[in-house]
């Protein structure tokens, strides 16, 4: 699989698909939930206010405001974590959270048989939004890195599209690590793990190629 990347100063993206050995609904959430999402879980990557500055240094870029109900993924986790109101939601997303919680990089999850390629990551234009929940709220995309499949925007580090999310049926998943270039490999390293719990879980991962288009 290929995914082009336009031309970013402060971006350093990593990405990588998963297949899984059976449906998601029918795997469960697994042990991933109980060990590395809740408070004082011992993991090999702590988060930092460093890390934070940089993701929304790399949000800012171009012309997003990562703040209030915009402010990164990353960092509602971190909230939700330490009041223990995340629930565990299936193999796929309780992986993706526990690595994104304990780095501080944001992460995406799409299902490959709801996104239609080719695949691209761009700063959304002006005017750009989807809905990204079952009640059909919207986020506005303008100036925001975000993930593209042939039908648009898809995915970003903020909320990623309702289209597109994982289900009780999908066997197979695109997932972006946002990383930035001030935070040297903290992304490379993040993915490693993040594929090593997957491993975990019975899937297997493999590479995608990144091109800058």
């Amino acid at each position: 699989m290929e995914l082009a990347v336009a031309p970013h100063p402060l971006l350093r993206v990593r990405a990588f698909v998963t297949e899984f050995p059976s449906p998601l609904g029918a795997l469960g959430p697994g042990p991933v939930h109980a060990r590395y999402l809740v408070p004082g879980a011992d993991a090999p990557f702590t988060s930092s206010d460093a890390v934070r500055a940089a993701v929304r240094e790399l949000l800012r870029h171009g012309g997003y405001k990562p703040t209030g109900r915009g402010k990164p993924a990353s960092e509602y986790l971190l909230r939700a974590v330490a009041e223990g109101a995340l629930s565990p939601i299936n193999a796929a997303v309780d992986a993706c959270n526990a690595v994104s919680f304990h780095t501080g990089l944001p992460i995406s999850v799409v299902d490959l048989d709801r996104a239609r390629a080719p695949f691209r990551v761009a700063v959304a234009a002006d005017g750009a939004r989807y809905v990204f929940n079952a009640s059909g709220q919207e986020i506005e995309l303008a100036g925001l890195l975000c993930l593209f499949d042939a039908e648009g925007p898809c995915a970003n580090a903020v909320k990623d599209a309702q289209r597109t999310k994982t289900s009780s049926d999908t066997r197979r998943t695109l997932s972006v690590i946002w990383g930035a270039t001030a935070l040297g490999d903290l992304a490379a390293r993040a993915e490693g793990w993040y594929r090593a719990l997957l491993a975990e879980a019975g899937a297997a991962t493999s590479d995608v190629a990144l091109r800058e288009g």
